[in-house]
């Protein structure tokens, strides 16, 4: 998973012009948390690939057992994703599968899914409704995905599936999911998670944290 220092002003600008920079920083950073408790027995081995590098320590005290650290490279996001495959590859891993920190309810099932898609074609993708994706997979080899993408826009997803077509490469396709990064989505989460039969008791958590933040935008 990939996540950045939770510090105010700094992540989550979008939802910060609309809640303030303090409750955004909150909310990230319960995001990160719900995360790592959701998939803490997901895969074989876990990393939390945390940026920037000096704030190790602040990721270390609130990451949970079972969780490897490990900061993240420089450059842009395409740089940075394509360092960590290529890492988790030569050291030896098989199947990849990387999510970022913006989908805090993201199915556990779907992750699986796309462990279990990367045993028959080398790359997975699940499509964002914001026209990127929440999650990249690869098995074998790094795709020639991550390089000259417009990251955080709508042609993140076009032009994705573009290079993989014009490399040849098979790649499966998750169901689509949301990212949380403005007012709107951050309602939309409230009212799954109003609406959810059942939830787990980190999104629990979270939707409590969510609801005082609601309160606090209604005032």
């Amino acid at each position: 998973m990939f996540a950045k220092y939770w510090e105010p002003g700094r992540v989550k600008t979008r939802l910060a012009a609309s809640i303030g920079d303090q409750a955004a920083s909150r909310l990230y950073h319960r995001f990160v948390l719900t995360l790592l408790r959701r998939f803490a027995h997901v895969g074989q081995r876990r990393v939390l690939a945390y940026a920037p590098a000096e704030r190790g320590a602040e990721f270390a005290a609130w990451a949970p057992a079972g969780w490897q650290l490990a900061p993240q490279a420089g450059g842009d996001l395409g740089q940075r994703i394509q360092a960590y495959f290529a890492g988790a590859l030569r050291d030896g891993a098989t199947r990849v599968v990387l999510v970022g920190s913006d989908t805090p309810n993201l199915p556990v099932e779907y992750v699986d899914e796309a462990f279990q898609r990367l045993s028959q074609v080398p790359v997975v993708l699940g499509p964002a409704d914001d026209g990127g994706y929440y999650l990249v997979g690869a098995a074998g080899c790094v795709p020639p995905i991550f390089a000259g993408i417009p990251w955080s826009s709508p042609q993140v997803w076009p032009q994705t599936v573009a290079r993989l077509r014009d490399a040849g490469c098979p790649y499966g396709v998750l169901p689509p999911w949301y990212d949380v990064d403005d007012l709107a989505s951050l309602r939309r989460m409230d009212r799954d998670l109003a609406c959810a039969a059942k939830l787990d008791e980190p999104l629990g958590e979270l939707r409590e944290e969510l609801s005082r933040a609601m309160a606090m935008n209604d005032d």
